[in-house]
């Protein structure tokens, strides 16, 4: 089973989509295929589907839909090119005590290629090796299509897991952007970060990194105007003051000369030294 929620849903089964079409349904296999090979448990889906105010029917409607969801199952493994032992639509989805599971059978998932990925860019960052962190995030955020599960209807639940996913996106897209940037590619990295800015208003990292890329480039005043508009809408929407860090780093860039570019000495840290 190949599994990819980083962007719309798809589900393969032996090549042949399972993905339904109906809302509710595309809910319960969304939950379960992001957990896949895990038991999710029957209240889980019951509050995804239902949002705390389930019918009376829920558990009873919640097999209907697994029903329908083992019926695109069967019709794939009868019609696909099955490798290995056959499978049962029922072993494929199983049902289990407390809940349901979705055996991948050792499948792709987009989720887990990710986090395989980023983790090897972490470590490659942690070790000082800049150019691999840069290509291993590169490849992690690749992977990314768009918004998680950007054509499903989620409730609570996968709108928790999306906010996760999405906030894993983000760490990994920094780090990248940090390696890059110790790397020397301040230049190409001013349109992304242009972007980056606008639509993370308030993301303090964010905005030190474009501060830092626009001052190396030799636009000072423009990576302070960055500082500014920044701590405008933090006072104006948060009631904050930028923190210490992006403070001593529009301090940095007011006292630098514009050809300053020495690297930060700690990635996980907020980059504020310029010169």
């Amino acid at each position: 089973m190949d599994i990819d929620v980083l962007g719309a849903l798809a589900v393969r089964e032996n090549g042949r989509s399972i993905t339904p079409t109906a809302p509710k349904p595309r809910q319960v296999l969304a939950l379960l295929s992001l957990h896949a090979d895990q038991v999710v448990p029957v209240a889980a889906l019951i509050e995804e589907l239902w949002a705390g105010e389930p019918p009376r029917s829920a558990r009873t409607t919640l097999q209907t839909y697994v029903l329908q969801l083992r019926s695109l199952i069967a019709a794939a493994l009868k019609h696909g090119t099955q490798e290995g032992p056959a499978r049962t639509a029922k072993e494929v989805l199983e049902t289990l005590p407390g809940g349901y599971r979705l055996d991948s059978g050792g499948g792709t998932s987009d989720v887990r290629e990710f986090d395989r990925l980023a983790g090897l860019g972490y470590r490659a960052m942690d070790a000082g090796d800049y150019s691999g962190a840069a290509r291993q995030l590169r490849e992690a955020l690749a992977l990314w299509s768009g918004p998680a599960f950007a054509d499903v209807h989620g409730g609570a639940q996968l709108d928790m897991e999306i906010k996760r996913l999405e906030e894993s996106r983000l760490c990994a897209l920094d780090q990248r952007i940090e390696a890059d940037l110790r790397l020397g590619r301040h230049r190409e990295l001013l349109a992304e970060l242009t972007v980056l800015a606008s639509r993370y208003r308030t993301h303090e990292n964010l905005h030190g990194q474009f501060m830092l890329a626009l001052h190396r480039s030799g636009r000072r005043g423009e990576a302070l105007n960055v500082y500014h508009r920044l701590r405008g809408t933090l006072v104006r929407e948060l009631g904050l003051e930028p923190s210490a860090g992006l403070r001593r780093l529009q301090r940095s860039i007011l006292m630098a000369g514009p050809e300053s570019a020495a690297p930060v000495e700690n990635p996980r840290e907020p980059l504020v030294r310029v010169s």
